[in-house]
């Protein structure tokens, strides 16, 4: 048996054994409004999926995370790429991301509704928790140093801006490549939660609300799955595109 069927089948014994313990506590419990069983999920899921307004609510989510994804890609490249090549830019850089580091997601999306629309919100919150993410790995890309190649670019007299190119990119790669994949997972999970506490007119979050305040656990745990699956199947797709383009080993 290859790796890949090994980690395969590895995978679904692991699903399987999660969906039997869930199936034995649902039945322990005996109550669907505490734990709805995997077959009543299942249910709800499969009606939810064929609803169209259940598909534009994940648009309008999609389309949220694309935007703060973007914006911190931007920003998160330019502050690591300053604080890796500068020592003064990544002291005056490190007090600004360790206090977003260390700020709860909640606190963020609180003040924001004071700031901006509902819609907005969970934009902003999920570019400031994960710009630290996406910094300190560009940082810590534009920090590697290797004598060899520096001493190679002096030798060929590259300029600044060929060395850049030529040294510092393909070397900061991999850990561009690191720090996109760990942003863009938690900005999905951010940006629901955003919409949790803004309630947008449209938004997963918006539905997980809903079927929280109508005491509807299984949808509950309908559209939180719905939310975990689309999110690791784009990881997943990012992931390869990244390697087919040399980004990530």
């Amino acid at each position: 048996m290859s790796e890949g069927m090994k980690r395969l089948t590895a995978s679904l014994l692991s699903v399987l054994a999660l969906l039997a313990v869930w199936a034995v506590l649902a039945e322990s419990v005996d109550s669907p409004l505490i734990l709805p069983s995997p077959a009543a999920v299942l249910g709800r899921l499969l009606i939810s999926a064929g609803d169209s307004v259940f598909w534009i609510h994940f648009l309008y989510t999609a389309a949220r995370c694309a935007v703060s994804f973007l914006i911190t890609l931007a920003l998160g490249t330019a502050v690591g790429i300053l604080s890796g090549m500068s020592d003064f830019f990544r002291a005056f850089f490190s007090l600004p991301l360790s206090i977003l580091r260390a700020t709860p997601v909640v606190t963020f999306i609180l003040a924001a509704l004071f700031w901006f629309r509902s819609g907005t919100v969970p934009v902003f919150a999920s570019v400031l928790m994960t710009l630290p993410i996406m910094a300190t790995a560009v940082c810590e890309g534009f920090s590697v140093t290797d004598t060899a190649l520096d001493e190679a670019a002096r030798i060929f007299r590259f300029s600044r801006m060929q060395a850049f190119r030529y040294i510092r990119i393909p070397a900061a790669a991999p850990f561009f490549a690191d720090g996109m994949l760990s942003t863009f997972s938690l900005t999905w999970k951010v940006t629901a939660a955003g919409e949790v506490l803004s309630l947008p007119s449209f938004g997963t979050g918006a539905l997980l609300h809903r079927a929280q305040v109508h005491l509807e656990t299984a949808d509950v745990f309908a559209v939180s799955i719905m939310i975990v699956a689309v999110s690791f199947v784009l990881e997943k797709i990012l992931s390869l595109l990244m390697r087919r383009s040399g980004g990530k080993k």
